[in-house]
């Protein structure tokens, strides 16, 4: 199997630098753009399987590149930025970005975010099952089990957990799960959302106070994992 393909998109020649030494020594094959011009470029030419983008370019707002890049790239790009505060996350996640990551970020979660990232893309519907951990979730039978017993789950709650698990490591924003789930009218009702969720957690996780699978990101919305 070939080397993974990442570009880089950054104006920081250091971080560029940092970003290739730990990728290419985790047998990742990396490019490296410095502008949103030569790394549009750069995405057409080598189609990478993800690429690392920062928001603060010097040509172009981070924002518009992403919008831009999913006209035509599926795979996936995760944002990483000094930027921390929850609109420019929810706006990025919005747009179409897989992941969002602040700066400074430790090299062992950025690594792990794309090796997850990497390894759903190549998930494809044809997937009938997924079984991570002690959870097992048969998407054509609609069938859930935990630690091999069946549980049962009400048409809505298999709906959000079949969108969070078919996105497993994604942020899915709370105006996301809500519109897709209920509907637009729904997507500024998060309570709403976090009473289905806490029920989604009793039936699924070990301790629904301390979950393993259904992660909340604060502010933000919820990764399944």
């Amino acid at each position: 199997m070939n080397n993974p393909k990442i570009l880089i998109i950054d104006d920081e020649p250091q971080i560029r630098k940092l970003l290739q030494i730990n990728l290419e020594s985790n047998d990742y094959k990396v490019f490296e753009a410095g502008t949103a011009k030569e790394g549009i470029l750069l995405a057409a030419r080598y189609t990478p399987d993800l690429i690392l983008l920062d928001i603060g370019l010097p040509d172009k707002n981070g924002h518009q590149v992403l919008q831009e890049l999913r006209q035509w790239f599926n795979n996936p790009i995760l944002i990483l930025s000094v930027q921390d505060n929850e609109a420019d996350i929810v706006s990025a996640l919005d747009n179409g970005a897989t992941d969002y990551l602040t700066k400074p970020f430790r090299t062992g979660e950025l690594l792990a975010r794309i090796r997850s990232a990497i390894r759903n893309s190549q998930n494809t519907d044809n997937n009938a099952i997924l079984t991570t951990g002690d959870i097992s979730i048969d998407f054509v039978a609609r069938i859930i089990k935990v630690r091999e017993h069946i549980i049962k789950l009400t048409s809505t709650e298999y709906e959000l957990l079949f969108l969070l698990a078919r996105n497993e490591g994604k942020v899915l924003t709370h105006h996301y799960l809500l519109r897709k789930v209920w509907g637009p009218s729904f997507q500024l009702e998060t309570q709403y959302l976090r009473v289905f969720i806490g029920n989604l957690r009793k039936k699924i996780e070990a301790n629904p106070n301390h979950p393993k699978h259904i992660i909340t990101e604060s502010g933000i919305g919820y990764r399944f994992q």
